[in-house]
């Protein structure tokens, strides 16, 4: 048994099985629905149900808000119909449906950037063009393995693919990309995914959060922002652990110098030494910046926590939740873990 699910302003009518999210049906069909986490954690597919009715599987109150939920909001990622029903985008004008590529790509590069993490470089050699918007991301699949969620961290008109891939131990797939990974190697390579990508139409300031390898998707943003002719404040916040986890910072400091709008601060949370650079909690760092951030639209990446306790500090700085895109990054184990809550 099925039911439809038709998304208002556009041709699309969904066909939505019994027990599957509005979300996974969209995804199967090819739809770019807005979402980022799949989980109920983000609030990317954050959507107004218009008619028929849904049941909604757990969900995070960061992401769907109990006054939201009593206006009639859903989260895509989360609500099963059990009846046709109506659902409609919000923000609509700032949706990109750039089309889902299935791509054979190989491997051109690798860098390691920093103990875990490796920049894996890519050229699509089948399934292009692709087309994608600074932020989003792909899933890609090594060597038979299965496929794993990574942001891009090239803008989108460059020709090589750029993922910033961490080690995480016991992992399926991070491992292999760690260990064994070589240049030559064939991978497969479907996008692009997620809603919280640059928004090339604001003016206001833009305050841009990294934690770990949550800077591939951010340096995407900011290096398409500043390309773009970007002239508003853009403040880039990195936060990690130590000193041996911070890379790229001659690369941002250079793109500093030759844009007097940039400006980049690094983070240590867990200094294993006396450090002239800033510490503690990136929330904390920004909170100590900034007396109020009202009209500035904030792009963050990174681990949940961080992901979190940045954005609660921003809404405190003025900070519309409409104007806060993040992408939280979830391991497999956390999703696993999220799903049978």
């Amino acid at each position: 048994m099925s039911f439809t699910v038709k998304i208002r302003g556009r041709d699309d009518v969904l066909s939505v099985e019994m027990g599957q999210t509005i979300l996974e049906a969209a995804l199967a069909a090819g739809l770019p629905y807005p979402h980022g986490c799949r989980s109920g954690n983000c609030g990317a597919c954050k959507s107004e149900l218009v008619s028929g009715e849904i049941e909604m599987s757990p969900y995070s109150d960061y992401a769907l808000s109990k006054a939201e939920k009593d206006l009639g909001l859903i989260l895509a990622c989360r609500a099963v119909p059990w009846s046709d029903a109506e659902v409609v985008w919000l923000d609509p004008s700032d949706t990109v449906a750039h089309p889902i590529r299935h791509m054979t790509c190989r491997v051109t590069g690798l860098d390691q950037a920093t103990h875990d993490i490796r920049i894996v470089r890519m050229a699509v050699e089948a399934g292009g063009p692709f087309d994608f918007s600074a932020g989003q991301y792909a899933q890609v699949a090594f060597d038979g393995l299965p496929g794993r969620d990574y942001s891009m961290a090239n803008r989108p008109s460059e020709d090589e693919l750029e993922f910033h891939i961490r080690l995480t131990p016991g992992g399926a797939v991070s491992p292999y990309v760690a260990e064994r990974l070589s240049v030559g190697e064939t991978v497969k390579v479907v996008g692009p995914y997620g809603a919280s990508h640059w928004r090339g139409n604001h003016r206001g300031p833009v305050l841009a959060g990294a934690g770990g390898s949550g800077l591939a998707p951010i340096k995407s943003i900011v290096e398409e922002a500043l390309a773009g002719g970007a002239k508003q404040p853009i403040h880039l916040y990195i936060g990690v652990r130590a000193e041996r986890d911070v890379y790229l910072e001659d690369h941002f400091t250079a793109l500093a110098e030759r844009h007097e709008n940039l400006e980049v601060t690094v983070v240590l949370s867990e200094p294993d030494g006396a450090t002239g650079r800033r510490t503690g909690f990136l929330a904390d760092a920004i909170a100590e910046d900034f007396q109020t951030l009202d009209g500035c639209k904030a792009y963050l990446a990174g681990p949940p926590v961080m992901v979190e306790s940045v954005t609660q500090k921003l809404k405190a700085l003025g900070v519309r939740r409409q104007d806060c895109h993040a992408d939280a990054f979830y391991t497999e184990a956390e999703k696993a873990r999220l799903e049978g809550a």
